[in-house]
């Protein structure tokens, strides 16, 4: 079995194209949306989700700025999901609060109408 000259070339330029990663340039502003929103949530630097999404961020950045794309892009990507854990732990968050409220209102209630269940 002969190998085409034309499938050689053809895996050369692949593995080739695959060994530079292009710029994470969309990641880098999905992850910044992503980090954006959580603030503006409430998530702060004390979850330390967001924490982790800031510090992920910042070093993504830091390697998109030294070209090392594949690592900025794997760092990025790790950051938008810490960033999306972080504003569902402060969205939870929230959630319970309202919940305990309207459970002491619930029996507040109660007791006003004579402990009917």
């Amino acid at each position: 079995m002969r190998i085409q000259p034309l499938f050689v070339a053809v895996a050369v330029l692949a593995l080739a194209g695959c060994a530079n990663d292009p710029a994470p340039t969309q990641q880098l502003r999905l992850t910044e949306q992503a980090v954006d929103q959580a603030k503006a949530v409430g998530a702060t630097d004390e979850v330390p989700s967001m924490k982790l999404a800031n510090d992920k961020l910042a070093t993504a950045l830091a390697d998109a700025g030294n070209q090392s794309n594949r690592a900025a892009r794997m760092q990025a990507e790790q950051a938008e999901l810490d960033a999306r854990l972080a504003e569902a732990q402060v969205l939870t968050q929230k959630s319970k609060e309202q919940q305990s409220v309207l459970d002491a209102r619930i029996v507040r209630l109660r007791k006003q109408l004579g402990g009917v269940q």
